[in-house]
């Protein structure tokens, strides 16, 4: 089996799994940072929480908060079905079950959904996406990608790729990204070649290994920055 979306699926994750996926210390929590395609996620509610500085960017953003949540309501039960059908694909070890990892997701999601129309208030949540973001040269420290950028391969380009990052490296001096493999949890068949172009073009480049794995082998992220 295989694991297949035909557009990028709203899934939330929390705070310490941005810490752990990014491994960002208390000097990177306390930079203004950016989460582009955050969907979801609780990172930014519980970064506010704390008193810090994130800003996320998603297209799903344009949407009220009761058609966000129906969105994920009709993307939960397909993508727990994918998953329980792939699970060999995956580490189950932090989270040993996916009726846990359901759990853990919809927690987050929870979170989201209770502090997004506060949040867009505020400018936290901006409707947006890549390859043009609505933001101005050097806005924020670090820029993050969670499980967009190389995850959705088939779905997204070489060149959107490329787009993509030269897009997130005007608004940011530092970008990261995370995973480096695909939803069937191969090497994303556009690392190399992306890797290859950023580096003739004189940017610093590094893939380094973080303190999570979830799908097999989704151990790495991408640090990108402007030279």
């Amino acid at each position: 089996m295989s694991i297949h979306y035909q557009n990028v699926v709203p899934w939330g994750r929390s705070l310490q799994e941005y810490v752990d996926m990014f491994s960002l210390t208390d000097e990177d929590l306390d930079k203004s940072i950016l989460g582009c395609g955050d969907g979801p996620a609780s990172f930014n509610c519980e970064m506010t929480r704390k008193g810090r500085s994130v800003v996320s960017v998603d297209p799903i953003y344009s949407l009220d908060r009761a058609v966000i949540e129906q969105r994920i309501d009709e993307t939960y039960t397909e993508v727990l079905e994918q998953t329980q059908e792939n699970q060999d694909k995956f580490v189950w070890e932090s989270i040993s079950s996916v009726e846990e990892l359901g759990e853990i997701r919809m927690s987050s999601m929870k979170l989201f959904l209770g502090d997004f129309e506060n949040g867009k208030e505020e400018g936290r949540y901006i409707a947006g996406g890549l390859p043009e973001l609505p933001f101005d040269d050097n806005s924020f420290d670090l820029a993050l990608v969670s499980h967009l950028l190389f995850l959705y391969s088939e779905q997204l380009s070489f060149e959107f790729h490329l787009q993509a990052i030269d897009e997130l490296l005007r608004v940011a001096n530092e970008l990261r990204i995370f995973p480096l493999v695909d939803l069937n949890s191969r090497k994303s068949i556009h690392l190399d070649e992306v890797i290859d172009s950023l580096l003739s073009r004189g940017l610093l480049v590094s893939e380094k290994k973080v303190n999570y794995e979830f799908q097999k082998g989704g151990n790495t992220m991408l640090v990108i920055m402007n030279s």
